[in-house]
């Protein structure tokens, strides 16, 4: 059976590379983004080199819209065999400034939209009974503290240890399905101007510059060392070799552990 892959914030960076490798691989792809444009584009490149591709436009902050993703993934391929919970979203600013907005919408994206994947799939997955594998886009900010990118970091955590406990209450299922975590570094992707795909209910009246909203994105360095960050094909290859593997916890950067170490021993003293 030709396996099936769905993937959110399929449209561009970590999602793109999914996409395009799931589809080198000889999986049928399922694109699901709130970027219409972009996404219609990658559907014409994986089309062009024979891939089998469906896309749904897909607001994962919205619960109705990821079921709808799921169900029209069933509808068309009668299975799906790995779930990226991919889509991500970055606010910035010092955490006590964080408006309302932010925090929705934030954590509508980052954790609620992986909550809502979950929800969805899972159900499915275990239906099905096929051999399934989550994957849930964290952060190495997801296993780290510090000051800065609050809403992103308490987002990326969530993720963590939801994903943490969601392969553990599997396995005591004994199900077919196997769990894992991405903790990127810097990657080269388009996060830092995410801003452009706020919702208009969620915007704050009083911010009137994408470089007050977007404080990350207005740091010359963090910018820098995003655009010499690691490619999405390179984060892709990692994530296709941890499903080949069994790894649970996916690292791009091995020299990061440190950072987690440093923060574990601080828990332990």
């Amino acid at each position: 059976m030709q396996k099936v892959a769905v993937i959110t914030g399929a449209a561009s960076g970590i999602g793109r590379g999914l996409a395009e490798r799931f589809a080198a691989e000889g999986m049928q792809v399922v694109l699901a983004d709130v970027e219409e444009a972009p996404l219609a584009k990658l559907e014409s490149d994986l089309s062009a080199k024979g891939a089998t591709v469906l896309v749904v436009k897909t607001d994962v902050s919205n619960a109705g819209e990821v079921e709808n993703l799921a169900g029209q993934t069933l509808d068309t391929f009668g299975a799906v065999h790995i779930l990226c919970n991919n889509a991500g979203v970055v606010c910035s600013r010092p955490i006590w400034e964080h408006t309302l907005a932010d925090w929705e919408w934030v954590l509508g994206v980052n954790l609620w939209g992986v909550i809502h994947g979950i929800r969805a799939f899972v159900p499915r997955m275990l239906a099905q009974g096929d051999r399934c594998h989550i994957v849930n886009t964290a952060s190495i900010l997801g296993l780290v503290g510090g000051g800065g990118e609050g809403i992103y970091k308490v987002s990326k955590h969530g993720v963590v240890v939801l994903s943490e406990t969601l392969a553990d209450e599997l396995a005591q299922k004994a199900a077919n399905i196997q769990v894992h975590v991405l903790c990127p570094g810097w990657v080269r992707t388009g996060i830092l101007d995410s801003a452009r795909n706020r919702p208009d209910t969620l915007q704050n009246p009083e911010v009137k510059t994408p470089s007050r909203q977007e404080n990350i994105g207005g740091s010359r360095n963090v910018r820098a060392e995003m655009e010499a960050g690691m490619s999405p094909a390179e984060v892709a290859a990692h994530v296709y070799n941890a499903i080949q593997t069994g790894t649970f916890y996916i690292h791009t950067h091995p020299e990061h552990k440190a950072w987690v170490r440093e923060r574990m021993e601080r828990i332990l003293e």
